[in-house]
């Protein structure tokens, strides 16, 4: 005899049924968001030469390391922990006795970050890690009581997790609300932020983060009704441009789109004041001969730390700095093509020999 409705516990729920063989939404669709459920899938992705769904591949891993050089017993800091695969090659280097700080604004996924690491083995002595942008490095580094890092190294490209999840409105892939905040718990989303610019303002901004062409037809677009999510913005970019040019091919308007999107989250998240603060820092930063390693993906990254360390070279703060970017290899961006923008400079603090800081110099390269 069935029991009586009155009798059934009231919490319980039947888990959700998906209309259609294929489920439509994000985290219903990947396999590869439960790698621990199905590793087969998520190595038949990477085989495939791709990144798995909620996933982030370390680019350069091997050159970082090379130009770090992390040895035993030493301190190092990794800027922009991400998914956390510098900082897991770093942390097998600095063992025993090595410690590595990791700094992140991403409160979604730092979490997840920290589980992974500390799963791999990594405890609390040699591994801590805090929410909080590395524009902030000088004072985290005192307030551990650390006069200066013997590695730093910061990734300054957006994750493969934050740019793969519609939800948080990096990409235009899909269809998500136009938010592309790093920590979504401060500032305003990218919808908000286009509301309070002037055309004027805009046209500027897309010019001075992306070197955007077409800057002003896309502002004035911008402007002209509500942009509300990834795919309004990134219809709006390519019908502007497309009246613009009427000749530009479906590359040149996805190009713009791209330029668009870096643009604003570069905007949103006031990303070139935090580089340029982190940049003055830096030097104090490191120990004596101690080496850092700067991950850029677009010109006006490049610029900036590139202007750094020459500046600092001049000046004798840096013993010894790379002469040129470092690239992806080719093997590398066909197995990961996020990897082909990306470009690493690095730099020694002064206080080695002139000596040691020309073999340093020689083995990165």
């Amino acid at each position: 005899m069935c029991a009586d409705s009155g009798d059934r516990d009231p919490t319980h729920r039947r888990r959700p049924r998906y209309p259609g063989k294929n489920p439509r939404r994000f985290h219903e669709k990947y396999k590869e968001l439960n790698p621990g459920q199905y590793p087969a899938d998520v190595r038949k992705v990477i085989e495939s030469g791709k990144t798995p769904a909620g996933m982030h591949r370390a680019i350069m891993v091997d050159e970082v390391l090379r130009v770090v050089a992390p040895r035993p017993g030493e301190i190092a800091v990794d800027c922009t922990l991400g998914f956390g695969g510098h900082a897991r090659a770093i942390l097998e280097r600095i063992e025993p006795g090595g410690r590595l700080i990791g700094l992140d604004v991403d409160p979604i996924e730092l979490p997840r970050t920290v589980e992974r690491l500390r799963a791999a083995g990594f405890g609390d002595r040699t591994f801590s890690a805090h929410r909080r942008n590395f524009a902030g490095l000088t004072q985290l580094l005192a307030a551990e009581g650390i006069a200066g890092a013997d590695v730093i190294v910061a990734d300054l490209g957006v994750s493969s997790m934050q740019l793969d999840d519609p939800g948080r409105g990096f990409t235009y892939k899909e269809s998500g609300p136009l938010d592309m905040r790093m920590n979504p718990a401060r500032g305003q989303p990218v919808s908000r932020f286009l509301a309070h610019q002037s055309a004027e303002k805009l046209a500027r901004l897309l010019e001075e983060n992306a070197d955007e062409v077409d800057a002003m037809a896309i502002a004035r677009a911008l402007k002209a009704e509500p942009v509300l999510t990834t795919a309004d913005l990134r219809q709006s970019v390519r019908t502007a441009v497309a009246a613009e040019r009427p000749k530009a091919s479906d590359a040149d308007l996805e190009k713009a789109v791209r330029r668009t999107f870096q643009a604003l989250r570069i905007a949103v998240n006031d990303e070139f004041t935090a580089l340029d603060t982190f940049l003055r820092q830096l030097p104090a930063c490191l120990a004596p001969g101690g080496r850092a390693a700067i991950l850029t993906f677009h010109s006006g990254e490049d610029r900036r730390v590139k202007k750094a360390f020459e500046l600092g070279h001049r000046d004798g703060v840096y013993a010894a700095i790379s002469d040129e970017v470092i690239r992806s290899s080719a093997e590398e961006v066909r197995a990961n093509p996020r990897a082909g923008a990306a470009k690493l400079r690095w730099a020694v603090r002064a206080g080695v020999s002139s000596q040691k800081a020309r073999r340093l110099a020689a083995s990165s390269t």
